[in-house]
């Protein structure tokens, strides 16, 4: 390690070269990745509602779907507008009262239910159908050019026009989010380390590595916009403890030990290398758990997270060292008192009464693991955005107008009789909740006869192996009701026809709901398991990674069942990141305490001794790593306006101080309290060959 130490410092300029050449291809990669805005394209394909909505593209050349309402028009205006509509790129069809009836043709004879499905007082409604997948550019291209042509008298709804909202929100935030971000960490940085350059010399050495990592993303072609949004700034919070370790261990070095600036870097480089790679695994590993879910968002950002990780643990051993040493005379010109407590009283006060500690740990539990388990979750797309936008707008008027909160579409195999097809059709109207249907043998009623069909239609809703029907719900998505009535759906439209498929937004909101339930406990015990095993290694102990991860976890359970007891509901995914990002990232807080406790045991001071010691040096490294992260994630929770985005952010924040005060607190109790057990259970506390040998003080460095 101290060869390759050296290595780094004697090619500096080159690695400084080097890294700034690197940030050519790494721009180009992030110009060059698309962004994906839709969640639920991240559904398995092997579900039936994704299968479903391959084959509505595969066979009517349908991908999305939106509701129009014009307010005020006649029915010549409406039809002239239609045309405009179906000129725009990309719209397959629009489906309208002359889709069924020519205008032609005396509204007196269309049955009174088929006029109100596309009329409510002044207002007019249709249906646009895409050629192209819901969050496809193109389809999001067409919803801009379809709102212009609206005007102010026209609505649109559907998730296609959440999707162009949620683009445009997140593309006027997401600059807002990284320079918060930093200016705050920055702040903190400033005030908590000994020279006002170091946090600019930090940030710009994570900002090389962030650029690096998120320009890798060209290689899959496109992450998700929550990776996006916080991917930078996760990398950021977490990868500042190893700037931190690093600047720590080269002051020690030529501080205190006398060496030469290049000398204090190459040894600073090796040791940091070493505690760096043992506390990364864990954080690597927390976030490579999400790789396990089968909602494939995890995939997404589980590959960004881990990879970040790695690409700043690189960078934080060659390219910031490097930086150090060409900017070694600012740093010493900038140098100031740092605004650090000293903890030798609240460490010598755990000390002397851990029983208080271990105490609240107990009180606190129970409670908080209820409030974890109980937490609601939401799993309404559009909930997370404000309510002012456009679509959000639509969809109330959807909802007063003409009763209308969701639209389901079902494909049935085109050798269904039509009678069955008419009987279904008849249930499925019958079904609480249901607005009503829009079918080829239901389209114009009994009254009117089947030559009167328009061939368009036939074209619209059937082809030589599936026919569509679309139906309409009263019920919100991702709400009890409409789960309810999507499972009597199902039942009724399996009796006709067992391969049909009921696809849509409720249909696949309620596949999310199932399988991110289950990806929750797969993640959950993936990730703790996983962080377990790579602590047992490393610490070479069975009783510390209890404590470690039972810590921890007590911290997760805390800032997870908050939001019971304030009546906060969180986004459906927040629970399942925050679980694995606390526990591997601020694991770490633990793992730098116990490396210290272990090294003083080892060296033959007592149990009490040893844990002051350990705690009073690890605190000021573990205050500023818990504040850095804090401050890098509590601006953008305070500043978006998307709740998914906020939520997960604000969470994190808090998390880092909830683990900050675990660790601050009841760690060290613990290892007052299981002294006995951790030392006969691990390897490298007690060594009779050393029980004599030269107390550290507690002033040493805290690697």
């Amino acid at each position: 390690m101290l060869r390759f130490g050296r290595a780094v410092v004697g090619k500096r300029k080159i690695i400084l070269i080097v890294a700034v050449l690197l940030l050519i291809p790494s721009v180009f990669g992030v110009i060059n990745t698309r962004i994906n805005y839709d969640v639920l394209t991240y559904l398995p394909d092997s579900i039936d509602t994704i299968r479903g909505q391959n084959i509505l593209l595969d066979e009517f050349g349908k991908g999305g779907f939106s509701m129009v309402m014009v307010d005020g028009m006649s029915m010549k205006d409406v039809a002239k507008m239609k045309k405009q509509i179906e000129d725009v790129d990309h719209v397959a069809t629009v489906i309208w009262y002359d889709t069924i009836l020519d205008l032609s043709v005396p509204e007196t004879i269309l049955p009174e239910s088929i006029y109100q499905k596309f009329n409510s007082g002044d207002t007019t409604l249709m249906a646009i159908f895409f050629d192209s997948p819901t969050s496809d550019d193109v389809t999001l291209e067409a919803v801009t050019e379809i709102r212009h042509i609206l005007g102010k008298q026209g609505f649109m709804s559907g998730m296609s026009c959440f999707v162009e909202d949620l683009k445009e929100l997140i593309e006027h935030e997401e600059p807002i989010y990284v320079a918060v971000a930093v200016l705050l960490a920055m702040i903190v940085l400033g005030l908590f380390m000994n020279s006002f350059a170091i946090p600019v010399i930090f940030i710009s050495g994570i900002g090389l590595a962030i650029l690096y990592n998120m320009g890798a993303n060209v290689f899959t072609g496109e992450i998700s916009f929550i990776t996006q949004a916080i991917a930078s700034v996760l990398q950021l919070a977490v990868t500042t403890d190893y700037s931190i370790f690093l600047w720590h261990s080269y002051e020690e070095h030529r501080n205190k030990m006398g060496m030469e600036n290049e000398e204090a870097m190459a040894n600073a480089i090796a040791r940091t290398l070493v505690s760096v790679i043992s506390s990364s695994t864990t954080t690597i590993a927390g976030f490579l758990a999400l790789c396990f879910m089968t909602f494939q968002l995890g995939l997404d950002m589980g590959i960004v997270l881990a990879r970040g990780v790695l690409i700043g643990v690189i960078c934080s051993v060659t390219i910031l060292p490097s930086m150090i040493l060409c900017f070694d005379r600012l740093i010493d010109r900038t140098r100031h008192r740092p605004l650090m407590p000293r903890f030798d009283r609240l460490s010598a006060a755990i000390v002397k009464r851990p029983l208080i500690f271990a105490a609240i740990f107990l009180i606190l539990l129970g409670p908080a693991f209820y409030g974890y388990r109980h937490t609601d979750v939401y799993y309404k797309l559009d909930q997370s955005i404000p309510q002012t936008l456009p679509f959000a707008a639509a969809n109330r008027k959807l909802a007063d107008d003409f009763n209308m909160n969701c639209t389901h579409m079902l494909l049935i195999d085109a050798d269904t009789p039509q009678r069955d097809v008419r009987d279904m059709m008849h249930e499925i109207e019958n079904v609480k909740g249901v607005g009503y249907t829009l079918s080829l043998e239901g389209a114009l009623g009994p009254t009117i006869p089947d030559s009167m069909v328009p061939n368009r239609l036939r074209d619209e809703l059937a082809d030589e192996n599936y026919e569509l029907a679309i139906i309409n719900s009263e019920y919100a998505v991702a709400s009890d009701a409409v789960n309810r009535q999507i499972d009597e759906i199902s039942a009724i439209t399996h009796k006709y026809d067992k391969g049909s498929m009921l696809i849509g937004e409720a249909p696949c909101t309620k596949e999310l709901i199932v399988i991110t339930d289950r990806d929750f406990k797969v993640v959950t015990a993936v990730s703790v398991g996983a962080i377990f095993l790579i602590l047992l290694i490393a610490l070479q102990s069975i009783s510390l990674p209890v404590i470690l991860v039972a810590s921890i976890e007590l911290g997760i359970f805390i800032n997870l069942g908050i939001p019971y007891y304030t009546g906060t509901v969180l986004a459906f995914i927040t629970s399942i990141i925050i679980g694995t990002v606390q526990l591997g990232s601020t694991v770490d807080y633990a793992i730098l305490m116990t490396a210290r406790y272990k090294r003083e045991r080892f060296a033959g001071h007592p149990k009490k001794e040893a844990i002051h010691i350990a705690h009073s040096t690890s605190m000021p490294s573990v205050l500023v790593s818990a504040l850095a992260f804090f401050s890098a994630t509590i601006g953008v929770g305070l500043y978006s306006d998307i709740d998914l985005i906020g939520s997960l952010c604000m969470l994190m924040a808090r998390g880092a101080i909830i683990s900050l005060f675990v660790v601050m607190f009841i760690v060290p109790a613990f290892f007052v309290l299981f002294d006995g057990i951790i030392v006969r259970t691990s390897r490298g506390f007690l060594d009779k060959s050393n029980a004599n040998a030269e107390p550290q003080t507690a002033g040493e460095g805290i690697q």
